[in-house]
């Protein structure tokens, strides 16, 4: 089975770019609780109905509303997975926790991405995604006539994208996602890593990190 790895930071920080590379480099399960949520939208599924005016302005879901979502996806992907910004609170580490302790299984890196608030802004405003394989990226990354360089589809700006929703967002993070940071930290479960370099540079050094946790043994 393979590890159980969290990527965690601030909208904007990088999580869905370098937790994509971080599966594939692993052979790892991906997920963006992200693009779930947007893809549950933009289907009209009970759970997007309800997501989606919060989405809207920026907020985050019910931690009900996104355990509900998520547990049917831990449920298909055992083997070992990259979770993107989840858990968001708390109570949603609570979730996870007792889900995994419940399978016999464990969290076993937790990366928080470290990217400076007025440089997430710079990102928002560059920042596109594809509606069809949910790749999302900057607009200098885009193929020839805004296409996603990864399937074609015509990629543009997130619905929930704008300098409001990013604010609002961030404060929700400071809020309720930096105590959950703060826990990992404390028992030395937690690797920040600086998110401000290049995505290759960035890329390098985290699947360097959690090669190195896993050989130790170390877990969080």
């Amino acid at each position: 089975m393979g590890p159980h790895l969290i990527l965690l930071g601030p909208p904007a920080s990088g999580k869905g770019t370098q937790g994509r590379r971080l599966a594939e480099s692993l052979g790892l399960s991906y997920l963006s609780t992200g693009a779930l949520l947007r893809e549950a939208v933009e289907n009209g599924t009970p759970a997007g109905k309800e997501a989606e005016p919060i989405l809207e302005r920026g907020g985050y879901v019910s931690d009900e509303l996104m355990g509900s979502i998520i547990e049917p996806w831990l449920e298909k992907n055992r083997e070992g997975w990259v979770l993107d910004g989840f858990p968001r609170t708390i109570a949603q580490d609570d979730f996870l926790r007792g889900w995994l302790a419940g399978h016999s299984q464990r969290i076993d890196a937790v990366i928080s991405l470290e990217v400076p608030k007025e440089d997430l802004i710079e990102r928002i405003e560059r920042r596109v995604e594809c509606p069809d394989c949910r790749w999302s990226g900057q607009k200098s990354d885009l193929a020839g006539g805004g296409r996603c360089p990864k399937c074609g589809g015509e990629a543009g700006r997130r619905m929930d994208d704008s300098l409001e929703n990013f604010l609002s967002r961030f404060d929700e993070f400071s809020l309720h996602t930096s105590p959950v940071i703060e826990r990992y930290a404390s028992v030395g479960g937690l690797t920040a890593c600086d998110a401000t370099a290049p995505v290759d540079t960035v890329a390098e050094g985290i699947l360097k990190t959690v090669q190195r946790i896993i050989t130790d043994g170390q877990t969080a």
